[in-house]
C-alpha cells in the first residue's frame, strides 16, 4: 500500500472565516439512492447520507485506504522511508540510472535522443506540511555544455491527467510502455525535444506526487520546486548554479503555476535559479470550472479530479454518498488519462454527494479556498498562453491572472493565440519556448505588462522610456535583467 502521511495530517482547519453557504443535508433523491445502494464493505459504518450527525462525524480512514493508487510493484515509487522526516524538502533520498529501458523510451514518446536518464527520488511536502516524497526523471543530452556558466536545465510538467502511478513519466521511463500505463503525456512537438535540441539538460518531475493527487496545487508546487532542490544536491558540480525554467500546458500548467506561485515562501533560497516559469491553458479558477461544466460533457474529467483530490484532502470522502463510494473503490481508481474523461460524464456533483448542493455550501467554499493560489505573486517572471477559443479554459480567465501578476510587479509576457486547447498548445509553442530559451540564456526579461496606474498611486516621473499619457506600456527596456 502507498507509504504515505497520515491522511488525517491532511484535516487541518482552514484559517479562513465561514462562507456563506451552510451545508444542507441531503436531498430526498440522494437519500434514495442510499437506501437502495449498500455502502461498500470498506466503508466505515456513519458515511453517505448517515454523515450527516455532527456530533458523530465519519472517520475517512478507512475509505481513505481504498481510494489509494495501486501499488506499482517498484519500491521506488511505492515506498517511503520510515525517517522521512529526518530529510529536509529537496534532499535526495535515493537515485538510479534508468537509461535502460529511459533512453529508448525518451526517443519512443517524444522522439528525443538523450545519452542518458537519471532518477531522483527526494524528500517533499504534502498539501497539510507533512513529509512526503517526490520521484523526476532527469535526462542528459550527448553533447557537453560549452556555453557561459553551468548547463540550463527545464522542468517539463507534462499533462500527466491520471489517478495511477503506472501512468506517470517516471514510471514508464524505467519500466517501458505497456496497456496498464500511459506516456506521461507529452507532446509532440515537446518542450524536451525543444531543450535536448538547445543542448539543455531536462527533468520530468512526476508532479501528482505519490498519492497521484491529480490537480492539487500545493503538492505539483512543492514537487517542482523539490525537484530544482533534489537535482542540485544530485549533481553540484554540474547543476549547482545552473539556471533552471519550468513549463507546462493544461494540467501540467497547474504544476509550473503553482512552482511560480509557492517559490517565494516555500523555497526562497531557490530564487537566483529560478528564471522564469511558462504556463499554457491554465486551469487557474477551479470554483468557476466545476460550477460551469458540472453535469457536462466535461463532469467526467471533475469527478476524476474530485476523487484525485480526496487523496489530499480526505474530508470529501464524508460528502460522498454509496455510489461515489463504489465508483471510487472500483478500477476507476486506476484510470489514465486516455480514459478519465470518458468515466461520468453528464454525471452532476448531487448524483454522488451527501448534500443536495454540493458546489454551493460552505465545505465547497473552504476547499476552493484551500486550492487556490489566487494573490500570491510569482516568485519568477512568467509567460501565459491560452487559446482565443479555449472552451475549458477561457481566455479571460488568462487574461486576469496575467493583469493580477502584472499589478504585482511580476515580469509577465502573455500570448492569445488561436486555436481552442488542443490546438491553443501547438500554435503557443514556439513563442513559449522562444521565451524559455530567453530566460535559460540569461538575457534580460522583456515586462510586457500593461498595467493601468493603481487611482491611489503618486504620479510617475516621466522618463525616456514611458508611454505618453493613456499609451500603454508595451515594453519596458529598463526591467530587471533575467538571471
Amino acid at each position: 500500500m502507498p507509504s504515505v502521511a497520515d491522511p488525517g495530517n491532511a484535516t487541518t482547519p482552514d484559517p479562513t472565516p465561514p462562507a456563506d453557504h451552510p451545508d444542507p443535508g441531503p436531498s430526498a433523491f440522494q437519500r434514495w439512492l442510499d437506501d437502495r445502494i449498500p455502502a461498500p464493505s470498506a466503508v466505515l459504518p456513519g458515511t453517505g447520507s448517515a454523515a450527516t450527525e455532527p456530533e458523530n462525524p465519519a472517520d475517512p480512514a478507512g475509505m481513505w485506504n481504498k481510494i489509494q493508487s495501486s501499488p506499482t510493484g517498484d519500491p521506488f515509487f511505492d515506498d517511503s522511508p520510515a525517517d522521512i522526516a529526518k530529510y529536509a524538502p529537496g534532499d535526495v533520498i535515493e537515485s538510479r540510472d534508468v537509461s535502460w529501458p529511459g533512453v529508448p523510451m525518451v526517443f519512443l514518446t517524444v522522439l528525443t535522443p538523450v545519452q542518458k536518464a537519471i532518477q531522483v527520488k527526494f524528500r517533499t511536502t504534502d498539501s497539510a506540511g507533512a513529509p512526503s516524497f517526490g520521484t523526476a526523471t532527469l535526462l542528459l543530452p550527448f553533447t557537453p555544455w560549452k556555453g557561459p556558466g553551468s548547463r540550463p536545465v527545464l522542468l517539463n510538467a507534462p499533462p500527466i491527467n491520471a489517478l495511477n502511478r503506472r501512468c506517470t513519466p517516471g514510471y514508464v521511463f524505467s519500466h517501458g510502455y505497456d496497456l496498464t500505463s500511459g506516456n506521461g503525456n507529452d507532446f509532440v512537438p515537446s518542450p524536451t525535444m525543444w531543450a535536448a535540441s538547445q543542448n539543455y539538460a531536462v527533468v520530468i518531475p512526476d508532479h501528482e506526487g505519490p498519492l497521484m493527487a491529480y490537480a492539487e496545487p500545493t503538492v505539483a508546487g512543492h514537487i517542482m520546486l523539490d525537484t530544482v532542490r533534489a537535482i542540485r544536491h544530485l549533481m553540484p558540480d554540474q547543476f549547482g548554479e545552473s539556471r533552471f525554467a519550468m513549463t507546462g500546458y493544461s494540467g501540467g500548467a497547474i504544476a509550473s503555476y503553482a512552482g511560480a506561485m509557492l517559490a517565494p515562501e516555500y523555497a526562497p533560497e531557490l530564487a537566483p535559479n529560478l528564471v522564469g516559469a511558462a504556463m499554457g491553458g491554465l486551469p487557474s479558477d477551479y470554483e468557476s470550472f466545476a460550477k460551469t461544466f458540472d453535469g457536462t460533457y466535461a463532469s467526467g474529467l471533475m469527478l476524476t479530479v474530485t476523487l484525485a483530490l480526496a487523496r489530499e484532502h480526505p474530508e470529501i470522502l464524508t460528502r460522498m454518498n454509496h455510489l461515489a463510494q463504489w465508483a471510487a473503490t472500483s478500477p476507476l481508481k486506476d484510470v489514465c488519462s486516455s480514459t478519465m474523461a470518458d468515466v461520468g460524464i453528464f454525471v452532476p456533483y448531487a448524483a454522488l454527494a451527501n448534500m443536495s448542493d454540493p458546489l454551493h455550501t460552505e465545505f465547497a467554499d473552504t476547499l476552493f479556498r484551500k486550492l487556490s493560489l489566487k494573490g500570491k505573486k510569482a516568485g519568477m517572471p512568467i509567460y501565459v498562453y491560452n487559446g482565443l477559443h479555449d472552451p475549458w479554459m477561457p481566455v479571460a480567465n488568462a487574461e486576469k491572472f496575467y493583469a493580477e501578476q502584472c499589478a504585482l510587479g511580476v515580469p509577465a509576457t502573455k500570448s492569445i493565440v488561436g486555436g481552442e486547447h488542443i490546438l491553443g498548445y501547438f500554435d503557443g509553442f514556439l513563442g513559449s519556448t522562444q521565451w524559455l530559451g530567453e530566460r535559460l540564456s540569461g538575457a534580460p526579461v522583456r515586462n510586457a505588462c500593461e498595467v493601468a496606474p493603481r487611482p491611489d498611486a503618486a504620479p510617475r516621473h516621466s522618463d525616456s522610456n514611458s508611454a505618453p499619457s493613456g499609451v500603454p506600456r508595451t515594453g519596458n527596456p529598463s526591467a530587471s535583467p533575467g538571471r
